[in-house]
């Protein structure tokens, strides 16, 4: 199991990521946070092929879901990619 905690910036929202993976390669993402638009995100997330994540880059779920859920946030938000590898990690 991986864990991590994003402290995002400006906003001031602190985010804590569990990934967990039973076979190393589909990972399951429990996200934690005061923030409702990444809230709104981490449910809408499926169990996550690491794999296949990692080898469609900016194609994959979990980057799709990310275009689709953070409408009207920091462009830099840090959360995405504190999600991106923290799947990989636990892959």
């Amino acid at each position: 199991m991986v864990n991590a905690t994003v402290k995002a910036g400006v906003c001031g929202f602190t985010t804590r990521i569990s990934a967990e993976s039973g076979d190393e390669q589909n990972v399951t993402l429990r996200i934690e946070t005061d923030c409702e638009t990444i809230r709104k995100l981490a449910d809408s997330l499926p169990v996550l092929d690491a794999y296949a994540e990692m080898q469609a880059g900016h194609d994959g779920e979990l980057l799709k879901a990310v275009r689709a859920n953070l409408k009207g946030c920091c462009a830099g938000c840090s959360v995405p990619s504190g999600m991106f590898k923290s799947m990989q990690v636990a892959a």
